[in-house]
Parts: structure tokens; sequence; C-alpha cells
């Protein structure tokens, strides 16, 4: 399977936020989109970096006044990205060797959508779903 199959499925919006943008606006945002992270961009770069709960929680370590920060300050720079013809065996190889939770899919760097490690999660369990379901079908009813 690959990652252009899953953002079919889930759709390929994702929330953006500005670089300068302060850290509260981002809490803001990630609460009122009900997500975990955001793609930060500038009108001339698609994808300038991605910003977590997190990276947030991380900042708070050094006190509130990361609030008022850019969220350049904390967010992870550069980005590691997927295109949708990469499959998801990648995708979960990527996500685990380098612990991240969230990919943008990226084609000539425009930005296409954000897979998340629950993405992944529901597509497997997709798929082994199915495959339980042709094995049991094929036990039942041998040709």
């Amino acid at each position: 399977m690959r990652i252009g199959d899953v953002l079919q499925r889930k759709g390929n919006s994702v929330v953006t936020i500005a670089p300068e943008a302060r850290v509260a606006e981002l809490v803001a945002l990630l609460t009122e989109n009900k997500i975990g992270a955001a793609v930060v961009s500038t009108p001339t770069e698609q994808v300038a970096g991605i910003v977590s709960e997190r990276d947030v929680v991380r900042g708070l370590r050094d006190g509130a006044d990361v609030l008022d920060a850019a969220v350049s300050q904390i967010m992870t720079a550069p980005v590691r990205t997927v295109t949708p013809d990469d499959s998801i065996d990648a995708l979960m190889l990527l996500m685990t060797e380098h612990r991240i939770r969230h990919v943008p899919v990226v084609v000539d760097g425009e930005l296409r959508g954000l897979v998340s490690i629950g993405d992944v999660v529901k597509s497997r369990i997709g798929e082994l779903e199915f495959e339980r379901d042709q094995l049991s079908s094929y036990v039942t009813n041998p040709h």
C-alpha cells in the first residue's frame, strides 16, 4: 500500500501555521482542530518546519514564557517528508527510526498532505482485516 492510498481515504487537508505565530496561537490551533501537529509554512516555503504538542511541552520545561515565543523557536526543521508514491512500510520505518509521529507528504516542493502514526496504524489494521477475511473465506469455501 502507498501513502497516496492513505491520503485518498483521509483527505489531504493540512493545518499550517506561520513561523512568526506565537506558541499560544499554535496551542489554540491544535486544540480547535483536535490535532497533534501543524506544518510550519511561509509564503515562499511550503514546509519550513513541523511543530507538535510534544514541542510545546518541551518548551514549557523552561517556563510558561514559551507561549509568547515564535513557533519557529520550538519547531523541528529540517523536516523529513515522503511522497504519495512511497510505501507505508517505508513510512513506518522512517517514523520508527526517527521517532516521529507526523510526516508531511510533498510533491515537487508542494505540500500535499500530512500522515500521522494513527493513519498508518489504521491503514495496517485495514490490511490485516482484509487478509483475515480472505483467509477465512478460503477456509470456509475452498475451490
